[in-house]
């Protein structure tokens, strides 16, 4: 088995992420030979569970690694203070010691919470990320971020707490739908739509080949996001200041998930595709870069059979008014003004402060 290792290095917690076919089966070994450890408490749910709990189950039992589990219902609504507090009470009653680890298999739902509860739990015990999405194996697993998320908002309670390691096997994805992978594209072309224009045009003229099998295309495409995103965390690991460009896309894409109350409806992926091609074209709006910027765009999202435009989604149910509220609650937001990420060309993404409200919600109002 090919596996591609790449090293985030941050001053006294450096960690690497493990890429390659059959990684899952491996996982044990890996995690030995990181740790001496008796026990794992593995977080996952109940999808997840019956596709490749069974393969991790066996890799961990042949390093002689015991384990305790704990199974969440799949989807977004886990991401919960209801769910938080079943997997911390479960780690409290396995009696867990700050030398055993916490396993966080599955996709950004799974790491989100479990690497929340695993950052507060007895103030602190390492995780190791097992993401088994696309989506989470290029953006979530990778970095440090944990949260929870509230009727005010998508992530608005959570801690950064980076894992120990982070173990990617990219032959899981075959077991996903194909619209789940498309969200995990998504967040590929992101990279390169922020800081390498070169990456965005090979992103899509290899979407098929990332999408449908676990070669080298899906590798590469993999450890070169991770590669782009663990520069920025060495950077910048609390987002203090250039860490902020990774969420292109996110601040309208988070405002679209809310609006449908994280129901699933539409996929993290799907908004944030959506949300990419809307910072283009206010980009473009407000003289930043060229329209055939935000049209190129527009079509590297739509080739890969992604949702480009609010029309393509369900309905929002919402106005104009009420997705700059929305917004508001974003994180990068200062003072009470709107800070977005733009563009000034495609590999030429910058954090814009105090963007004018009037401006934005102009523009949803002719989109809508």
């Amino acid at each position: 088995m090919k596996t591609e290792r790449l090293r985030v290095d941050l001053s006294g917690r450096a960690y690497d992420i493990v890429v390659g076919a059959g990684v899952l089966k491996d996982a044990g070994t890996e995690i030995a030979r990181l740790r001496k450890t008796r026990r794992v408490f593995i977080v996952t749910d109940e999808t997840v569970s019956r596709r490749h709990l069974p393969i991790l189950a066996a890799s961990l039992d042949a390093a002689g690694i015991g384990h305790v589990r704990c199974i969440v219902p799949p989807g977004e609504a886990s991401k919960s203070f209801a769910m938080l507090e079943r997997v911390v009470t479960g780690m409290l009653e396995a009696n867990l010691e700050r030398s055993e680890l916490i396993v966080a298999l599955g996709g950004g739902v799974i790491g989100d919470l479990a690497g929340f509860a695993a950052g507060i739990v007895k103030r602190g015990l390492d995780y190791v990320q097992v993401p088994t999405t696309l989506l989470a194996q290029v953006d979530s697993s990778v970095g440090g971020k944990t949260a929870i998320d509230t009727p005010q908002g998508k992530n608005l309670v959570g801690l950064f707490h980076q894992p120990v390691l982070v173990l990617s096997d990219t032959a899981v994805l075959e077991s996903l739908p194909p619209r789940e992978l498309k969200a995990g594209y998504a967040e590929i072309l992101k990279y390169g739509l922020i800081a390498d224009a070169d990456f965005a045009m090979w992103v899509g003229a290899n979407a098929q080949a990332i999408l449908s099998t676990a070669g080298p295309e899906r590798t590469r495409a993999i450890i070169t996001s991770c590669g782009m995103k663990a520069r920025v965390v060495e950077a910048d690991e609390r987002e203090a200041g250039q860490r902020a460009l990774l969420n292109l896309g996110h601040t309208f894409g988070h405002a679209i998930e809310a609006c449908m109350n994280f129901s699933g409806r539409v996929l993290h992926g799907e908004a944030v595709a959506v949300g990419c091609v809307m910072a283009f074209e206010l980009s473009a709006r407000m003289g930043l870069c060229l329209r055939e910027d935000a049209d190129r765009v527009r079509s590297l999202v739509a080739g890969a059979g992604l949702p480009s435009s609010l029309k393509d989604l369900p309905d929002l149910g919402a106005g104009p008014e009420d997705l700059v509220s929305l917004m508001l609650q974003d994180k990068k937001a200062r003072n009470g003004r709107l800070t977005l990420i733009l563009a000034r060309g495609i590999g030429k993404a910058f954090i814009a402060s105090d963007v004018d409200e009037a401006t934005v919600r102009a523009y949803f109002a002719d989109i809508l």
